[in-house]
Formats: C-alpha cells, structure tokens, sequence
C-alpha cells in the first residue's frame, strides 16, 4: 500500500459516521422543539433523552479507544472505534441495548463497554488506568455541561406555571429534559467508577494490583456489572445510591424536582 492510500485509509478510519450525525441531529432537532413548545412536549423529551444519552454513550467508547490509540494501541482506528459509529463496537447490546432499556424501566444510567483495547500493545500501568478514565470522564463532564445551565436558572420560564408535589415551577420542559439526562450522565458516573470487575473503576486500579490478586478476580469479571445491578434494584441500595446522584446534583444547584418531573415527561407513554 502507497503513503498517500495509508494516509487516506487513516483518514476514512476516523472520519464521523453519519449514524452519529443522525443522532445528533434528532437532539438538537427535539431539544429545540421542545424548548418552542412544537409538538407533543412529553414525546419531544423522550426523544431528546434518548439521542441525547446515545450521544454521549457514543462519546464515552470514542474516549476509550481515542486514549488507547495514544497510549499505543494503533488498532482501534482499523475497527472503526474513532468514527462514533455505534455499529463497529465489539457488542452492541451491552454498549447500547441494555443501557437504553435501563433507562426505560428504572432511570439508571448503565454504563456501555464494547471497544475492544489490546492492552498488550500498552506500556505502562498509568496509561491503562487513563485508557479505563476516559469513559467515565465524559459523562461526568456532560454531566456538568447539562445541569449547569439549570443550576444556574438560565432555562427558567416566569410565563411557565407547573405545579407538582406542592412546588411551583417556573422552567421550560427542556430544563426538566437537560435535569433527567443529566442526572443519567452522573449515575452512570458513579456506577462506572465503582471498584467492580467489569466496570472501568476497576479497570482504572487493575494495573496496580498484583498479579495473583488480578488471577484470582478474573473469573468473576463477567458477573461484576450483573451484581451491581442486581444490587440497585433492592430498594434500600437504589434509595442511597439516588441519595448519593442527588447530593452531587445539589453541589450544582439542580434540584431533584428536575430530574423527578424530567423523568415523567419521559415515559409518554404513561398518563
């Protein structure tokens, strides 16, 4: 192969998928006409949550393979890892079907996991430990990026009177939508960072531990993620867990209303 057919090879393996443009064009297209009022409010959100937490589970993979790419592992532009397409990820259901049906049933925000990093390529414990970062990194700083603005009240609407649980509202349905994502963003966060085998806090102390200690988990590293969720879903787990969401959602000045309201303008589908 000549250099300039490498190059251009190089170039199409990091080139933007239009599934990706796709999807970002439903969020910006439901979050402005939501924020207009055009159309069916409730289903306006749903389809903002969804392309936007699609968005950033695609921006999460991207960080993982875009770290691994410099810390040594050339392959991952070949698989198709830098092109945000959903669809060149090692396994689908676990990056994209799981956590969107987690966001359906229960609010949680799964954290995805499908590139595939050859780690022997890799020199250095430092450079796996940001290789593993990298993902929950982005959504912490979208998360950050969605809640500011409602935090900071640039999304509030005097002419808007909702009322709910006793409060008066005086926002836009977009700040409930940006409340909801957002509080998607820190809970998969918070999970992601866990010490578990099979989620990427794991991943980030797993270059540190020994050999053996490494030996004698690997065996449960398939069920890690299954008994954290297995966990959430008892009530006092999920009650401190929410707890724990919310008291950094307070550090940015959203309150849990947001999110709450958010969540049932989400499921349209409900009276």
């Amino acid at each position: 192969m000549t250099f300039a057919a490498t190059q251009r090879s190089r170039s199409e393996d990091r080139r933007i998928s239009p599934v990706f443009w796709v999807l970002l064009a439903i969020l910006v297209t439901s979050g402005w006409a939501v924020s207009q009022g055009y159309g069916n409010a409730r289903f306006g959100v749903f389809l903002f949550v969804v392309a936007g937490w699609m968005v950033s589970l695609c921006l999460h993979e991207y960080a993982h393979a875009r770290t691994a790419l410099h810390g040594g592992d050339l392959t991952v532009g070949a698989k198709g890892y830098l092109t945000l397409n959903p669809f060149k990820y090692a396994n689908v259901l676990l990056s994209f079907v799981l956590p969107i049906v987690f966001v359906l049933l229960g609010g949680i925000g799964l954290p995805g996991g499908a590139v595939w990093i050859e780690r022997h390529r890799i020199q250095g414990r430092l450079k796996h430990s940001l290789i593993s970062a990298a993902g929950p990194l982005v959504n912490l700083l979208a998360a950050v990026a969605l809640l500011v603005p409602v935090g900071a009240g640039w999304l509030d609407d005097p002419e808007v009177h909702a009322f709910w649980n006793g409060y008066e509202l005086n926002v836009s349905p977009l700040a409930l939508a940006l409340g909801f994502l957002g509080m998607l963003q820190l809970s998969a966060t918070l999970l992601n960072l866990l010490p578990v085998p099979g989620l990427d806090g794991y991943g980030i102390v797993e270059p540190w531990l020994s050999h053996k200690t490494r030996r004698a988990i690997e065996p449960f590293a398939p069920y890690g993620m299954l008994a954290v969720f297995a966990l959430l879903w008892q009530p006092e787990v999920n009650h401190w867990f929410f707890e724990a969401v919310y008291g950094v959602m307070d550090l940015l000045g959203v309150d849990r209303i947001y999110p709450q309201l958010g969540r049932e303008l989400f499921t349209f589908w409900k009276d």
